[in-house]
């Protein structure tokens, strides 16, 4: 993906750019914050368990997740990460994923950037679903998820495990032309 490919956040705070490898600290920083981690899948035990998942952002597969930088406009920090994962070309779907530090909560930076995601795979990628999962005790994801026009559409039992128990998680998408 070139930079001019990348969705644009018109939030005043932040913009995307490519994830890098040099983030992975910044990265980190914030997942290791039990507060942050709490009502997400993540089970970091060190910065090394984050290094997996830039091979697979990097790769130039079509279908292969992509995860961008939530960073802020002035200085460039680190303080989030949003993508697509379980691209399917033939399906015309995806996952969105997010995660942000607690420097931005409450300013209206996750709704900015997951409309900006979700706009971009119905326009640039020709996306018709994008779904997301969501830990069912998330409640200010699933205030995100619902503000920007995902609807609620079924309880997962068990659906993943999280940090050695399962975890029940809710499914909520978009759908291109609905919102």
């Amino acid at each position: 993906m070139k930079p001019a490919d990348l969705p644009c956040s018109a939030h005043p705070l932040v913009t995307l750019r490519h994830l890098e490898r040099d983030d992975a600290r910044a990265w980190y920083a914030y997942l290791a914050d039990p507060v942050v981690v709490e009502h997400t899948s993540w089970d970091l035990r060190s910065i090394d368990d984050l290094q997996s998942n830039f091979d697979d952002y990097a790769s130039a597969r079509p279908a292969s997740p992509m995860r961008l930088a939530v960073v802020l406009r002035d200085g460039g920090q680190l303080v989030g990460t949003i993508g697509l994962n379980a691209i399917s070309l033939q399906h015309r779907t995806a996952e969105i994923a997010y995660d942000l530090s607690p420097v931005v909560w409450g300013k209206g930076v996750a709704t900015s950037v997951v409309n900006s995601v979700v706009g971009w795979g119905f326009q640039r990628l020709g996306l018709l679903r994008i779904q997301a999962t969501v830990l069912e005790s998330n409640e200010r994801s699933i205030r995100v998820l619902e503000r920007c026009h995902f609807a609620r559409e079924g309880y997962l039992r068990s659906y993943r495990q999280i940090r050695g128990k399962s975890g029940n998680f809710w499914l909520y998408a978009c759908i291109a032309g609905m919102s």
